[in-house]
């Protein structure tokens, strides 16, 4: 596994984070308790040390799932929580923006759930045009100060609202989708980061599974699986997607000796100012090809192509 620190911290992460949404079930077709315990375990074997969750993931359930695993245990000094507050989410969809006044009080909640008596990083999960980011800001820089939060970090922020937010107070991380289909924070707000030493987690490496290998044409989702309403999953563009990913794991297979799932997360890694991708997995056996992810970077003809 490779690590890195986060500037103006004490923390040091894993470059490859374990992301719980799935874990909570919601949006993804539920999920099953004793798989999820049994993911996050071999997650850590494999050397991953920073877990990104969020309470509105299951409605606190994937925080619980966390928190079991994880809080008040001899791992939790090993572990780097990564949580998130600002939407609340406790009279269910469609989710309201939370105000300050919910700031603390989220916190608190958090650190029951997770079993834990500080989270390292805490990033306010949406913008609210609505309401001020002093608010926030102010709270989350008290709550820094009390050492509840370790570090503060936003998510899905765009480049001049945290140019905003960083004028009030400090931010460690920025967590953004990107992987090699969504590409958006190219223009402004991965420069961004990288200019202003502000650690990226970019979320979803693999595009919600496109970017597996694992997909088929006849691949089908249940339930609430959001995915069901995503156009990337329906007719004509997933087939147009498969039909990229299988060229893509050609060139894998050709260069590398690897698979698409391999290149994909490693192209996101090897990009300047991407500190740490998170991927996002249910099931142990998901993550049983880490080791093939490090110790090497996608040569330029390759990263051109």
């Amino acid at each position: 596994m490779e690590f890195v620190k986060i500037a103006g911290t004490d923390l040091t992460v894993s470059r490859i984070g374990l992301g719980t949404w799935a874990i909570g079930g919601w949006m993804w077709g539920g999920s099953d308790e004793a798989a999820s315990l049994a993911t996050i375990h071999a997650a850590i074997d494999h050397g991953i040390n920073l877990i990104d969750t969020a309470p509105a993931y299951g409605y606190g359930r994937s925080e619980e799932i966390v928190g079991k695993a994880v809080g008040f245990s001899g791992l939790r000094d090993k572990i780097v929580i990564a949580t998130k507050g600002g939407v609340d989410w406790s009279n269910g969809p469609p989710f309201d923006r939370a105000s300050r006044k919910n700031a603390f009080a989220e916190v608190e909640g958090s650190l029951r759930r997770l079993r834990t008596d500080y989270i390292d990083i805490y990033q306010v999960q949406w913008p609210d045009p609505l309401l001020p980011f002093g608010e926030w800001a102010e709270a989350m820089g008290s709550l820094l100060k009390q050492g509840k939060i370790r570090a503060i970090g936003v998510s899905n922020f765009s480049r001049q609202q945290i140019h905003d937010f960083r004028q009030i107070t400090g931010i460690h991380t920025v967590h953004s989708t990107y992987n090699l289909f969504e590409r958006e924070i190219e223009d402004e707000v991965l420069p961004y980061c990288r200019s202003n030493a502000i650690a990226m987690l970019a979320c979803g490496p693999l595009c919600r599974g496109l970017l597996s290998g694992q997909m088929r044409p006849d691949t089908t989702f249940i339930g609430d699986d959001l995915r069901r309403s995503d156009p990337k999953f329906q007719p004509p563009r997933y087939s147009q997607y498969l039909n990229t990913v299988a060229r893509l794991d050609r060139l894998a297979h050709e260069s590398y000796r690897r698979g698409v799932l391999h290149l994909a997360l490693r192209w996101v890694l090897d990009q300047p100012g991407v500190t740490v991708a998170i991927w996002g997995a249910r099931q142990p056996q998901q993550l049983d090809s880490i080791g093939e992810v490090m110790g090497w970077s996608l040569d330029e003809d390759v990263m051109r192509e």
